[in-house]
């Protein structure tokens, strides 16, 4: 009955039919602006993870000091043992070892002090490769290198380009004096992250080895990249048992602790959103179910004066609600996945990266979070509706056969 009813062309050019398309219509916009804001929320934070951990690492080892900048000023030694026992670890990618050292770029024209990261030839450059924009990675070899990496910012600010070179100079505390580098571009990347391309060039760590007087299996700090970011407190924690006392590990949440705090903000506002788009959904269905009860209410009256008992009636307008709530859905899904996939595609709506640390806005579909959603919406659209159903029990047999 609940199919002929919905199939009926007077159902469709009916009294409610308008309010049946404007229910549907708001069901559908409610589910692309939940898809939307989900998979940009998320989007937006995992794009900012992904940077932060791509240039830092996931999880970092380094030596204890008193020094809070961000130069390597103790080495660590590195043994074959502690790699492995790392790198044997379930949620373990990949490990780089790197030091960084504070220096100040000197060109004929301008001066600028940034954080020179010295990398060794195991150097895994596959996170980082995306973000160059010109040139090419650097290629360590048994040979030192002269060749470096810069930012954008860095390359036009202080008016260096590609395949040109510069003077560095570092301090060389043990001696008390100064030392001068040449190096050459042959690089140039953009993260759009303003901490890192302000401050951070790469170059062969070698040069940083000879100044700090360290040796082959010296080194500044160990990055640990791991595969499933959710998981990094119980790796940093497996980390942490098989690393030696004289050495402290601990995760980019905790170095990067106010930006994380930031990006978890994000989770509320999209609940918020969610929560304000399912009572949407709920009070325009319930709507719907009223207008079509009360177009309907002679038709109850006959079924029940025919021996038809309330629960029965209630599960055909249950039925006919669930049909159209099904509909709203399913518009509602290929429209937003549309618009996410064109800007997915194209990044048609862009970014100030100077507030956002990304120049489009990124998206992140996940087909079992877009799964889980329209279940969860038809769920509370379909609750929501029960107690307003029981409204049929309440209609009178013979009033209702007269009711015009």
């Amino acid at each position: 009955m609940a199919k002929r009813i919905i199939g009926s062309k007077a159902y469709k050019s009916s009294i409610s039919s308008p309010i049946i398309k404007i229910g549907i219509t708001a069901i559908s916009i409610s589910v692309i602006v939940m898809l939307i804001s989900i998979s940009t929320g998320i989007g937006l934070q995992s794009e900012i993870k992904n940077k932060i951990s791509s240039f830092h690492g996931d999880i970092i080892i380094s030596n204890y000091d008193s020094n809070n900048s961000k130069e390597s000023s103790k080495s660590i030694k590195i043994d074959d043992s502690l790699i492995v026992s790392i790198i044997n670890k379930k949620n373990v990618k990949l490990i780089n070892r790197v030091a960084n050292k504070f220096g100040i770029i000197r060109t004929l024209n301008d001066f600028d002090g940034v954080i020179f990261k010295g990398i060794d030839s195991l150097y895994n450059w596959n996170l980082i490769s995306k973000y160059i924009i010109k040139g090419s990675p650097i290629k360590i070899s048994s040979k030192p290198s002269n060749k470096v990496v810069i930012s954008n910012k860095l390359s036009k600010r202080l008016n260096i380009g590609h395949e040109e070179s510069f003077q560095m100079i570092f301090s060389d505390i043990r001696n008390a004096k100064t030392v001068i580098r040449k190096f050459e571009v042959i690089g140039i990347y953009e993260s759009g992250f303003n901490e890192i391309d302000e401050n951070l060039i790469f170059g062969d760590i070698f040069h940083l080895k000879k100044i700090n007087k360290w040796g082959l299996d010296e080194f500044g700090e160990l990055e640990v990249f791991v595969n499933n970011f959710d998981e990094i407190d119980n790796t940093l924690k497996d980390i942490y048992i098989d690393t030696p006392s004289n050495l402290k590990s601990y995760s980019i949440k905790d170095k990067f602790a106010s930006m994380f705090d930031w990006i978890s903000i994000f989770d509320k506002n999209i609940y918020a959103i969610i929560f304000i788009m399912l009572i949407v959904s709920s009070i325009n269905i319930i709507s719907v179910l009223l207008i079509i009860i009360l177009e309907k209410t002679n038709m109850i009256g006959i079924l029940k004066s025919m021996g038809a008992s309330n629960f029965q009636i209630k599960n055909i307008f249950l039925i006919n609600v669930s049909y159209l709530i099904l509909v709203g859905l399913l518009i509602g899904n290929i429209l937003g996945l549309l618009l996410l996939y064109i800007q997915k595609t194209y990044k048609l709506i862009k970014l100030d990266p100077e507030i956002y640390y990304a120049s489009s806005v990124p998206v992140s579909i996940n087909f079992e979070t877009v799964i889980l959603l329209n279940i969860f919406t038809f769920v509370i659209c379909l609750l929501s509706i029960l107690i307003p159903s029981y409204i049929i029990s309440k209609i009178s047999p013979i009033k209702s056969i007269k009711f015009q």
